[in-house]
Protein backbone atom coordinates (compact mmCIF):
# COMPACT_ATOMS: atom_id res chain seq x y z
CA UNK A 1 0.00 0.00 0.00
CA UNK A 2 2.75 2.29 0.68
CA UNK A 3 3.04 3.27 -3.26
CA UNK A 4 -0.36 3.65 -3.56
CA UNK A 5 -1.94 7.21 -4.18
CA UNK A 6 -3.27 9.52 -2.04
CA UNK A 7 -7.04 10.29 -2.94
CA UNK A 8 -8.30 13.81 -2.77
CA UNK A 9 -12.01 15.00 -3.48
CA UNK A 10 -13.51 18.13 -4.03
CA UNK A 11 -16.86 19.17 -5.38
CA UNK A 12 -15.20 21.11 -8.31
CA UNK A 13 -11.47 22.40 -9.08
CA UNK A 14 -11.10 24.72 -5.60
CA UNK A 15 -9.50 21.75 -3.78
CA UNK A 16 -6.50 21.71 -6.51
CA UNK A 17 -5.13 23.49 -3.05
CA UNK A 18 -5.33 21.24 -0.83
CA UNK A 19 -3.70 18.84 -3.80
CA UNK A 20 -0.95 21.30 -4.51
CA UNK A 21 0.01 21.41 -0.63
CA UNK A 22 0.21 17.70 -0.26
CA UNK A 23 2.47 18.17 -3.42
CA UNK A 24 4.69 20.42 -1.97
CA UNK A 25 5.07 18.55 1.53
CA UNK A 26 5.00 15.03 -0.18
CA UNK A 27 6.94 15.37 -3.56
CA UNK A 28 6.67 11.34 -4.08
CA UNK A 29 3.83 10.94 -3.35
CA UNK A 30 0.86 10.12 -6.52
CA UNK A 31 -2.23 11.95 -6.26
CA UNK A 32 -5.57 10.71 -7.67
CA UNK A 33 -7.70 14.33 -7.54
CA UNK A 34 -11.66 13.81 -8.23
CA UNK A 35 -13.35 17.30 -8.94
CA UNK A 36 -17.24 16.71 -9.36
CA UNK A 37 -18.19 19.57 -11.23
CA UNK A 38 -21.26 17.71 -12.67
CA UNK A 39 -22.43 19.01 -9.16
CA UNK A 40 -21.39 22.16 -8.01
CA UNK A 41 -21.32 23.75 -5.98
CA UNK A 42 -21.99 21.66 -3.04
CA UNK A 43 -22.74 24.77 -0.92
CA UNK A 44 -26.39 25.11 -3.25
CA UNK A 45 -27.22 21.25 -2.67
CA UNK A 46 -29.34 19.25 0.56
CA UNK A 47 -26.68 17.71 3.00
CA UNK A 48 -28.04 14.71 2.05
CA UNK A 49 -26.85 14.80 -1.68
CA UNK A 50 -23.66 16.36 -0.61
CA UNK A 51 -22.76 13.04 2.14
CA UNK A 52 -24.57 10.97 -1.16
CA UNK A 53 -21.70 12.94 -3.64
CA UNK A 54 -18.85 12.67 -1.35
CA UNK A 55 -19.47 9.18 0.15
CA UNK A 56 -20.02 8.05 -3.58
CA UNK A 57 -16.77 9.68 -4.68
CA UNK A 58 -14.40 8.16 -1.63
CA UNK A 59 -15.60 5.25 -2.84
CA UNK A 60 -14.72 4.90 -6.37
CA UNK A 61 -10.88 6.41 -5.07
CA UNK A 62 -10.62 3.69 -2.94
CA UNK A 63 -11.40 1.30 -5.53
CA UNK A 64 -9.02 2.63 -7.75
CA UNK A 65 -6.68 1.88 -4.88
CA UNK A 66 -5.97 5.08 -2.77
CA UNK A 67 -4.45 4.40 0.53
CA UNK A 68 -6.35 7.43 1.97
CA UNK A 69 -8.82 9.99 0.58
CA UNK A 70 -8.88 14.01 1.73
CA UNK A 71 -11.66 15.67 1.57
CA UNK A 72 -10.79 18.89 0.10
CA UNK A 73 -14.28 20.94 0.47
CA UNK A 74 -15.20 22.89 3.69
CA UNK A 75 -18.96 22.09 2.43
CA UNK A 76 -18.16 18.39 2.06
CA UNK A 77 -16.33 18.25 5.24
CA UNK A 78 -18.82 19.94 7.37
CA UNK A 79 -21.82 17.57 6.05
CA UNK A 80 -20.68 14.41 5.10
CA UNK A 81 -17.06 13.75 6.83
CA UNK A 82 -18.53 10.76 8.85
CA UNK A 83 -20.52 9.55 5.84
CA UNK A 84 -17.37 8.94 4.11
CA UNK A 85 -15.62 7.92 6.94
CA UNK A 86 -18.80 5.19 7.17
CA UNK A 87 -18.75 4.21 3.57
CA UNK A 88 -14.62 3.32 3.16
CA UNK A 89 -13.63 2.68 6.92
CA UNK A 90 -11.34 0.48 5.32
CA UNK A 91 -8.92 3.69 4.97
CA UNK A 92 -8.35 6.60 6.58
CA UNK A 93 -10.41 10.10 5.89
CA UNK A 94 -9.21 13.53 6.27
CA UNK A 95 -11.08 16.24 6.41
CA UNK A 96 -10.16 20.39 6.09
CA UNK A 97 -11.51 20.74 8.97
CA UNK A 98 -10.34 19.11 12.14
CA UNK A 99 -6.83 20.03 11.47
CA UNK A 100 -7.91 23.90 11.30
CA UNK A 101 -9.44 22.87 14.88
CA UNK A 102 -6.58 20.68 16.44
CA UNK A 103 -3.72 23.67 15.14
CA UNK A 104 -6.18 26.16 17.06
CA UNK A 105 -6.70 23.79 19.75
CA UNK A 106 -2.97 24.11 19.97
CA UNK A 107 -2.05 27.18 20.00
CA UNK A 108 -4.99 29.54 20.01
CA UNK A 109 -6.17 29.15 23.95
CA UNK A 110 -8.14 32.25 24.79
CA UNK A 111 -8.14 33.66 21.07
CA UNK A 112 -10.53 35.37 19.79
CA UNK A 113 -10.93 33.46 15.83
CA UNK A 114 -12.46 35.04 12.86
CA UNK A 115 -13.59 32.32 10.16
CA UNK A 116 -14.70 33.60 6.88
CA UNK A 117 -15.99 30.91 4.33
CA UNK A 118 -19.01 30.51 1.80
CA UNK A 119 -22.25 30.42 2.81
CA UNK A 120 -22.62 26.86 2.96
CA UNK A 121 -19.88 26.50 4.78
CA UNK A 122 -20.61 29.28 7.70
CA UNK A 123 -24.38 28.19 7.02
CA UNK A 124 -23.24 24.59 8.47
CA UNK A 125 -21.92 26.24 11.78
CA UNK A 126 -19.11 23.55 12.01
CA UNK A 127 -16.16 25.59 12.74
CA UNK A 128 -18.27 27.48 15.70
CA UNK A 129 -18.99 24.25 17.05
CA UNK A 130 -15.81 22.41 16.87
CA UNK A 131 -13.65 25.06 18.38
CA UNK A 132 -15.70 25.91 20.61
CA UNK A 133 -16.07 21.80 21.90
CA UNK A 134 -11.94 22.54 21.76
CA UNK A 135 -11.66 25.57 23.01
CA UNK A 136 -14.28 26.76 25.69
CA UNK A 137 -12.53 30.05 26.47
CA UNK A 138 -12.31 31.34 22.46
CA UNK A 139 -14.78 33.46 21.12
CA UNK A 140 -15.54 32.95 17.21
CA UNK A 141 -16.83 35.35 15.32
CA UNK A 142 -18.12 33.97 11.69
CA UNK A 143 -18.80 35.54 8.37
CA UNK A 144 -19.63 34.09 4.63
CA UNK A 145 -17.73 35.86 1.64
CA UNK A 146 -18.92 34.76 -1.26
CA UNK A 147 -18.11 36.91 -3.64
CA UNK A 148 -14.10 35.86 -2.94
CA UNK A 149 -14.24 32.08 -4.76
CA UNK A 150 -16.17 33.41 -7.71
CA UNK A 151 -13.40 36.53 -7.82
CA UNK A 152 -10.22 34.01 -7.37
CA UNK A 153 -12.13 31.64 -10.46
CA UNK A 154 -12.31 34.28 -12.51
CA UNK A 155 -8.65 35.35 -11.73
CA UNK A 156 -9.06 38.37 -9.89
CA UNK A 157 -6.85 38.13 -7.34
CA UNK A 158 -3.20 39.99 -6.56
CA UNK A 159 -4.94 43.49 -8.68
CA UNK A 160 -7.20 46.15 -7.60
CA UNK A 161 -9.95 44.40 -7.69
CA UNK A 162 -9.58 41.34 -5.47
CA UNK A 163 -7.95 44.55 -2.60
CA UNK A 164 -10.87 46.51 -3.01
CA UNK A 165 -13.07 43.13 -2.44
CA UNK A 166 -10.85 42.20 0.53
CA UNK A 167 -10.92 45.36 2.14
CA UNK A 168 -14.47 45.55 2.19
CA UNK A 169 -14.83 42.07 3.80
CA UNK A 170 -12.32 42.28 6.38
CA UNK A 171 -13.30 45.76 7.67
CA UNK A 172 -16.78 44.80 8.61
CA UNK A 173 -17.60 44.27 12.49
CA UNK A 174 -18.61 40.78 12.02
CA UNK A 175 -14.45 39.78 12.64
CA UNK A 176 -13.17 42.90 13.77
CA UNK A 177 -10.95 42.55 16.72
CA UNK A 178 -9.68 39.08 16.29
CA UNK A 179 -6.39 37.42 16.84
CA UNK A 180 -6.76 34.72 14.16
CA UNK A 181 -8.12 33.95 10.98
CA UNK A 182 -9.20 30.91 9.31
CA UNK A 183 -9.39 30.75 6.00
CA UNK A 184 -12.67 28.23 5.20
CA UNK A 185 -12.53 27.73 1.68
CA UNK A 186 -10.25 25.70 -0.34
CA UNK A 187 -9.77 28.84 -2.81
CA UNK A 188 -8.77 31.13 -0.04
CA UNK A 189 -4.77 30.18 -0.04
CA UNK A 190 -4.51 32.12 -3.26
CA UNK A 191 -5.62 35.14 -1.55
CA UNK A 192 -3.79 34.52 1.83
CA UNK A 193 -0.81 37.17 1.06
CA UNK A 194 -3.21 39.93 0.15
CA UNK A 195 -5.55 38.86 3.24
CA UNK A 196 -1.98 39.46 5.30
CA UNK A 197 -1.29 42.43 3.44
CA UNK A 198 -4.57 43.71 4.64
CA UNK A 199 -3.91 43.15 8.52
CA UNK A 200 -0.15 44.50 8.30
CA UNK A 201 -1.84 47.58 6.76
CA UNK A 202 -3.84 47.86 9.09
CA UNK A 203 -0.71 47.27 12.13
CA UNK A 204 -3.17 44.43 13.48
CA UNK A 205 -1.43 41.09 14.39
CA UNK A 206 -3.96 38.27 12.80
CA UNK A 207 -2.71 34.71 12.54
CA UNK A 208 -4.06 33.69 9.16
CA UNK A 209 -4.47 30.05 9.09
CA UNK A 210 -4.56 28.15 5.46
CA UNK A 211 -6.59 25.05 6.04
CA UNK A 212 -5.02 23.61 2.37
CA UNK A 213 -1.65 23.38 4.31
CA UNK A 214 -2.95 22.50 7.65
CA UNK A 215 -4.70 19.83 5.94
CA UNK A 216 -1.49 18.61 3.68
CA UNK A 217 0.17 18.68 7.09
CA UNK A 218 -2.13 15.68 8.60
CA UNK A 219 -1.96 13.65 5.38
CA UNK A 220 1.89 13.66 6.09
CA UNK A 221 1.71 13.35 10.02
CA UNK A 222 -0.45 9.77 8.99
CA UNK A 223 1.55 8.62 6.53
CA UNK A 224 4.86 8.93 8.55
CA UNK A 225 2.85 7.98 11.77
CA UNK A 226 1.56 4.51 9.85
CA UNK A 227 4.71 4.06 7.34
CA UNK A 228 2.49 4.59 4.59
CA UNK A 229 5.25 6.97 2.86
CA UNK A 230 6.08 6.18 -0.57
CA UNK A 231 8.96 4.45 -1.99
CA UNK A 232 8.36 5.42 -5.19
CA UNK A 233 10.46 8.38 -6.90
CA UNK A 234 8.54 9.20 -9.88
CA UNK A 235 4.77 10.06 -8.60
CA UNK A 236 1.82 9.20 -11.17
CA UNK A 237 -1.12 11.58 -10.81
CA UNK A 238 -4.55 11.76 -12.27
CA UNK A 239 -6.94 14.65 -12.09
CA UNK A 240 -10.21 13.76 -12.89
CA UNK A 241 -13.78 15.45 -13.16
CA UNK A 242 -17.39 14.74 -13.33
CA UNK A 243 -18.08 16.83 -16.32
CA UNK A 244 -15.13 18.38 -18.00
CA UNK A 245 -15.46 21.63 -19.64
CA UNK A 246 -12.29 23.85 -21.30
CA UNK A 247 -13.35 26.56 -18.77
CA UNK A 248 -12.26 24.11 -16.26
CA UNK A 249 -9.88 22.84 -17.49
CA UNK A 250 -7.96 26.50 -17.97
CA UNK A 251 -8.47 27.19 -14.40
CA UNK A 252 -6.75 24.19 -13.04
CA UNK A 253 -3.16 26.03 -13.29
CA UNK A 254 -4.48 29.11 -10.97
CA UNK A 255 -5.62 26.03 -8.36
CA UNK A 256 -2.36 23.97 -8.72
CA UNK A 257 0.45 26.26 -10.07
CA UNK A 258 1.51 23.88 -13.17
CA UNK A 259 -0.45 22.34 -16.17
CA UNK A 260 -2.34 19.70 -15.78
CA UNK A 261 -4.30 17.62 -17.68
CA UNK A 262 -8.14 16.78 -16.59
CA UNK A 263 -9.79 13.62 -17.18
CA UNK A 264 -13.68 12.80 -17.43
CA UNK A 265 -14.24 9.72 -15.54
CA UNK A 266 -18.91 9.98 -15.46
CA UNK A 267 -19.33 7.66 -12.22
CA UNK A 268 -22.78 9.55 -12.32
CA UNK A 269 -23.83 7.33 -15.50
Amino acid sequence: MNNAPIGVLDSGIGGLTVAHAIRTLLPNESIFYFGDTAHLPYGDKSAASVKHYTATIAKYLVSRGCKVVVIACNTASSYAAKAAREAVPEVKVVDVVSPVVEYAQQHLTQKTIGVIGTKGTIGSRIYPRKLNQALPDAKVKSMATPLLASMVEEGFFNNNISAAVINAYLSSHFISEIDALILACTHYPLIKKEIEGYYKAHAAHVEVLDNAHLTALAVQAYLEKTKALTTATAPQDHFMVSDFTESFQKSTQIFFGTKISLEEVRIWD
